[in-house]
């Protein structure tokens, strides 16, 4: 059975909502909501992924902690069983963020003490895989599995050296890339997104560039055009990006077409904007497929 691998930290969210500004230095505000949730990375868009009912190989790291604890129980209520790489290690292999909610923005104060990243394992345990995420890191096993007759979708997530000589092995072994806005403009060096989507077709035949709230701006066989956002309420904006990305692997598991597959990705990251958190507002795949229909003339 084939399936879709991807490895890398576990982000766990200590989420404080509702706070009318960040508080000063020596100053305690209360928040109007708590809650603690599985935060953004490859493990959210997996198991947005699974709960779409497409079998998924997480690799990650768990430790003796209570957050680990935590995450275990959420890959639990998926029906989804992780590969620990950081069995036989010591201290909190996840990443822990405390996110404080302001009207106007989230800002965030993290620990961890790192995950060992083993080329060999994460080949070993990806090997079979139709569609491998791709993370910064660990080349030599995506090379394999490239070799093997894997997908390769690339994401970044926000990096202040990035640029297309830094990225440059990967963005050329990649399948696919999915910038936002602000990552495809700083890895292309360029100030509009339509220029940026040009610039990354010396690497890939179709090109995706996220525009937030704006949808999708999509470049395929040389032609550029926008697929909009549903229309929803924002709530919040964490885990929007792994949503997404969730949506549009699951199109490309599926064999769908490129165009639709992106559709699939809009849904469901303007899905997860409607509540507070990465797998709180989530879909079925047979919810998916309806919204689809629905919306079916975004395509055009």
């Amino acid at each position: 059975m084939s399936f879709v691998a991807g490895a890398g930290s576990i982000n766990i969210d200590l989420l404080f909502e509702g706070l009318p500004r960040i508080p000063n230095e020596g100053e305690e505000l209360y928040s109007r909501g708590f809650s603690l949730q599985m935060g953004g990375g490859v493990s959210a868009t997996l198991l947005n992924l699974a709960g779409l009912g497409v079998p998924v190989r997480i690799q990650t790291g768990l430790g003796n902690d209570m957050f680990s604890d935590f995450a275990r129980r959420t890959f639990a209520s998926f029906g989804v069983e992780p590969y620990n790489l950081a069995d036989g290690t010591t201290g909190i292999p996840l990443n822990i963020s405390a996110a404080l909610l302001t009207p106007s923005d989230r800002t965030f104060v993290s620990y961890t003490d790192g995950l060992p990243m083993d080329d060999a394992r994460i080949y070993e345990n990806s090997r079979g895989a139709k569609i491998v995420q791709m993370g910064v890191g660990s080349l030599e096993a995506y090379r394999r599995l490239k070799a093997d007759g894997a997908i390769l979708v690339f994401d970044t997530g926000w990096d202040d050296a990035m640029s297309l000589e830094t990225y440059r092995e990967y963005l050329e072994l990649a399948d696919y890339y999915t910038p936002n806005q602000k990552e495809a403009l700083k890895i292309t060096g360029t100030d509009q997104p339509a220029d940026a989507a040009r610039v990354l077709t010396q690497f890939f035949d179709k090109v995706i560039v996220k525009l937030d709230k704006d949808g999708c701006l999509i470049l395929e066989d040389g032609q550029e055009r926008i697929i909009p956002n549903i229309p929803v309420v924002h709530r919040d904006s964490t885990g929007a990006g792994d949503a997404f990305l969730a949506g549009f692997l699951y199109g490309l598991y599926h064999d769908y077409s490129f165009a639709q597959s992106v559709l699939f990705g809009n849904i469901t990251g303007g899905t997860c904007v409607t509540a507070v958190g990465c797998l709180t507002a989530r879909l079925t795949e047979d919810e998916l497929l309806d919204l689809a229909e629905r919306y079916q003339p975004l395509l055009g």
